[in-house]
């Protein structure tokens, strides 16, 4: 992808992003951009960065470590999200690695960490997954779970800020987006991490405080 068009991709997505904040009467800074990177190699993410990108999203620990530790040196300012499923014996490494984690979806995990962020000084965001339609396949606590995961979170001292999603396919987002915000709401948490590529704007009006997206930004994968 060129400087030019990743550029042009860039700009569309923020002025999709301020265009649905205003809507909503909110302010369009309120709403964190991730560009999901996962799978792109670095010589497709760079442009992007050159385009004044500074939050990028990983699925995967072992790729970020392969591709972030070079793109970080010759640029300033990166936000590394971890945004993928983690394994508890990956925490130590995901700490020290990302910036924000929008993974935390069971009790191994948050001792895990907590054990990782002791041991590291480091002590990156996190939000706990909520499994927003109940769907065996995806990751995510339950509804019913969350509120002792939270308790479990505080009691080590892992930094939640938020609650991050994924509603099911194919389904309208706006109900799951919102019941999600009320469960924000009711836990005293401030932000949100809902909306991808095919939803964000409806996620920005809902409350998003961190979208991510991917395709709109680097196309199709191949």
């Amino acid at each position: 992808m060129s400087d030019a068009a990743a550029a042009e991709r860039l700009d569309e997505v923020r002025r999709r992003i301020d265009k649905a904040a205003r809507l909503a009467g909110r302010s369009p800074g309120d709403v964190t951009l991730v560009a999901i990177s996962k799978t792109h190699p670095a010589e497709a993410v760079a442009p992007l960065i050159r385009a004044g990108q500074r939050h990028f999203g990983e699925n995967k620990v072992q790729e970020a470590a392969a591709k972030w530790p070079a793109l970080r040196a010759a640029h300033d300012g990166i936000v590394l999200h971890l945004v993928g499923s983690l394994q508890s014996n990956k925490a130590e490494e995901a700490v020290a690695l990302f910036d924000v984690i929008h993974v935390v979806d069971r009790p191994s995990l948050v001792a895990a960490l907590a054990k990782a962020i002791a041991k590291h000084g480091r002590q990156p965001d996190c939000f706990v997954q909520v499994n927003i339609g109940d769907e065996p396949q995806k990751g995510g606590c339950a509804v019913a779970a969350l509120p002792a995961l939270l308790a479990q979170c505080r009691d080590v001292g892992l930094p939640i800020v938020g609650l991050m999603a994924i509603p099911p396919a194919g389904l309208e987002p706006a109900p799951y987006f919102a019941l999600l915000a009320e469960l924000a709401r009711r836990h005293g948490l401030a932000r949100l991490s809902i909306g991808m590529s095919g939803d964000f704007e409806t996620a920005v009006t809902l409350g998003a405080t961190h979208v991510r997206v991917g395709t709109a930004l680097f196309g199709e994968r191949g």
